[in-house]
């Protein structure tokens, strides 16, 4: 009795050690593909990571265009939206959220804030928080000023609510009618870490997405979500302090 129940023993611990190497030959392959993914996404993005930002959407005619665009050349992308947009299209913002963009903060009506005063410039940068949370589920961390403008009081407005500002270090100038060649030409000259201004609305920066991520591939460079820096950044005539990053 006592060696039939021995042999049990070690015939279940042979199966279960059997059992074991049998799942570890089976996730083997699983985690080497894992490995070998990850380490080909590191060789594309050798060199770093650049942010690509979208103002002023949501806009109907446009957004789903750009997303399409963006998901086809498998790249993400932070959209600073305005709230009246926002208000007026919320599926368009979610079709945004859904597509895995960053949204950020771009003001309720895209005011020149240095020159509306206070409390108004901050109404508009708060209400905007607040829009942008109800339709989203979250409140924005990101934030850019229209026109780039700003002072010692708007910055106080934004740190006050907690917000990171976001400027940029090339200008697409599509907001002033640049060509699609234009526009990759300016994308060409991103350094990683970089950020670009590009615009929702502007047809000519749509069509050059594609060529844009091909050209940044090509450089080692890859589309990156932003974060704070405790570096200063030169761009837009201000020192900021943000820069792409891996997603």
């Amino acid at each position: 009795m006592i060696r039939m129940i021995s042999t049990m023993r070690r015939s279940r611990g042979t199966g279960l050690l059997a059992a074991a190497l049998t799942l570890a030959s089976l996730a083997g392959p699983t985690t080497a593909a894992r490995a070998a993914a990850q380490g080909a996404a590191h060789a594309a993005c050798r060199n770093g990571f650049v942010g690509l930002t979208y103002d002023d959407g949501p806009t109907a005619a446009t957004t789903q265009s750009l997303l399409s665009a963006l998901r086809a050349a498998h790249a993400r992308a932070t959209f600073f939206d305005l709230a009246a947009n926002a208000r007026q299209t919320p599926e368009l913002v979610l079709a945004q959220q859904r597509a895995g963009m960053w949204i950020g903060n771009h003001t309720y009506s895209h005011p020149h804030l240095t020159q509306i005063g206070e409390p108004a410039a901050f109404q508009e940068i708060a209400s905007t928080q607040e829009v942008l949370r109800l339709i989203t589920g979250r409140p924005p961390v990101l934030f850019r000023e229209p026109y780039g403008e700003t002072d010692d009081q708007v910055r106080a407005d934004i740190a006050s609510l907690r917000l990171l500002e976001v400027l940029w270090t090339v200008d697409s100038r599509d907001w002033a009618g640049a060509t699609t060649a234009e526009i990759v030409a300016a994308a060409d000259t991103l350094q990683p870490g970089g950020i670009i201004l590009m615009h929702d609305w502007a047809q000519a920066s749509i069509d050059a997405v594609p060529q844009i991520v091909a050209h940044l591939s090509s450089r080692g460079l890859c589309p990156g979500r932003i974060v704070f820096t405790p570096s200063d950044v030169s761009g837009a005539g201000q020192i900021f302090h943000a820069v792409a990053v891996a997603p």
